[in-house]
């Protein structure tokens, strides 16, 4: 390694409300998570540096585990480093954790497996807390079948039928868990969708969950939902739900890659 390589590789988890942003990624036409970081790590160490996201997530999407690392020869320790970027950052993004990585780890790359959440609220009468985080259907939803609806996903599949637009390169993923339940969300019992998969394809969540909300609402059986998978159609599959119920989680690594 020569003299004026980094010498340092910072891991930071990171959470952000998604409401206000084009996306996790720089782009053009707005304000990004990325650009947000990295304004916040110049400011802080007068050195403006490439901050690698594990995961991308689209305009509205949330995060309470987005991974993150940054090479550098800052002198600041952890502790600043931490502070400081939250001094810095907006208030709808937060460090919620920071530590010295191998130099080696990429955010990205070294990831094995993602964990979504879809938060849905069926309940008739509108809650104007929870508007712009958890998407309202409001009907009674039959969560049974929901969560019978999910299980054909479980496992190595083919998931071209629930992809956005042209994918390039192979649409199989493998999907670890696939759970529907119901949670307390200020007193109010919002619907769950919990994912776990070793990657996840362009709205590949948010399109599964438009298809299995037509299972909760009576609409399509559960046992459409392994005659949609297998047909590799997108349009066999049910509308892409709405951006803001969706949260990226965590992000899991190798013991030995963080």
């Amino acid at each position: 390694m020569s003299s004026t390589s980094p010498t340092r590789n910072i891991g930071l988890r990171i959470e952000y409300d998604g409401t206000d942003f084009v996306g996790s990624q720089w782009q053009n036409n707005g304000r990004s998570v990325q650009q947000a970081l990295e304004d916040a790590w110049e400011q802080l160490t007068q050195d403006r540096k490439r901050i690698i996201l594990a995961g991308r997530t689209d305009s509205g999407v949330h995060a309470r585990g987005q991974v993150a690392n940054v090479r550098t020869t800052t002198h600041h320790d952890i502790t600043t480093i931490q502070r400081g970027l939250n001094a810095i950052l907006p208030e709808d993004v937060a460090v919620l954790d920071a530590w010295e990585a191998s130099y080696d780890f990429h955010a990205r790359h070294d990831a094995v497996r993602r964990d979504y959440r879809y938060l849905i609220d069926d309940d008739m009468t509108e809650s104007p807390l929870l508007r712009r985080h958890v998407v309202r259907v409001p009907k009674p939803l039959d969560i049974a079948a929901m969560a019978q609806a999910l299980e054909p996903f479980l496992g190595r599949h083919d998931f071209a039928a629930f992809v956005a637009g042209q994918h390039d390169g192979s649409t199989v993923r493998t999907c670890y868990t696939a759970t529907c339940n119901r949670m307390n969300i200020f007193g109010r019992q919002v619907i769950a969708i919990d994912m776990g998969a070793n990657a996840f394809l362009h709205h590949m969540v948010r399109n599964i969950v438009g298809t299995v909300l037509l299972v909760g609402e009576g609409k399509h059986s559960v046992e459409d939902i392994s005659r949609i998978l297998q047909s590799r159609n997108r349009r066999q599959a049910g509308r892409t739900a709405p951006a803001h119920g969706l949260y990226l989680m965590s992000v899991t690594y190798p013991t030995d890659a963080v």
